[in-house]
């Protein structure tokens, strides 16, 4: 494939891709391009490599009933789309810059040396502390751990398009309502995780109107 046409197929992916509102229930995604796209979800970068989500396949028909009647952005896609998909963000008390969580994420995880991990714990605190005061109120660090799940949804998203599956990001819901649910279902870990945001992905049954946008120049400012 020349250069071109890998620019072409780009392009074509984004012009597929379209939040999916109806999805075929007699459609089904193959397990291996599934596996693929939260590979891609896991492989995604986050600040300072510390990885703050987690990603919630719901299988189980009557959690996807209960979400049904939680969340009414997910009323539909729920329980019609093949695979449907939570993405948790740890909260304050796991990405403060003292907390054990990244302490025993760098040295264990990432197998870190003890003073690169505690430069990076300085650093962090310098960055949270008076680079974005995010320590004036722990909703500030959860946020910012929340903010960072977005980059693997759009990876995920990108990539089912580039296979040709669809997908719908989903911020329609109560938070508290859908916290307490999957606290309920013990998916939260005791608090150290919080509902970021949901995406359901399977194949379209309506064809969709053609993408619209602002116009290039309206968007993209090059400052030379």
């Amino acid at each position: 494939m020349s250069d071109s046409q890998k620019r072409e197929a780009l392009i074509h992916a984004h012009e597929f891709r379209h939040a999916t509102k109806q999805f075929d229930t007699s459609k089904s995604i193959d397990q291996a391009d599934f596996e693929t796209i939260l590979e891609v979800a896991r492989l995604s970068p986050s600040s300072v490599g510390l990885e703050p989500w987690r990603f919630l396949v719901i299988e189980n028909k009557a959690l996807r009933e209960k979400i049904k009647q939680t969340s009414w952005g997910a009323k539909d896609k729920v329980m019609d789309a093949s695979r449907f998909v939570i993405i948790l963000a740890r909260t304050a008390a796991d990405v403060r810059y003292d907390a054990n969580y990244i302490k025993t994420h760098y040295l264990d995880t990432l197998g870190f040396k003890p003073e690169r991990v505690s430069g990076i714990r300085q650093m962090l605190e310098h960055f949270q502390r008076d680079d974005f005061k995010l320590l004036d109120d722990p909703r500030y660090l959860t946020d910012w751990a929340k903010r960072q799940t977005y980059i693997p949804l759009a990876n995920m998203m990108t990539v089912a398009a580039e296979m040709g599956i669809d997908s719908c990001p989903i911020e329609g819901f109560n938070e508290l309502e859908i916290n307490q649910l999957l606290g309920a279902e013990g998916l939260l870990d005791g608090g150290n995780f919080t509902v970021s945001v949901m995406v359901a992905f399977g194949y379209r049954v309506n064809v969709p109107y053609p993408k619209t946008r602002r116009p290039v120049t309206d968007v993209v400012q090059w400052v030379e």
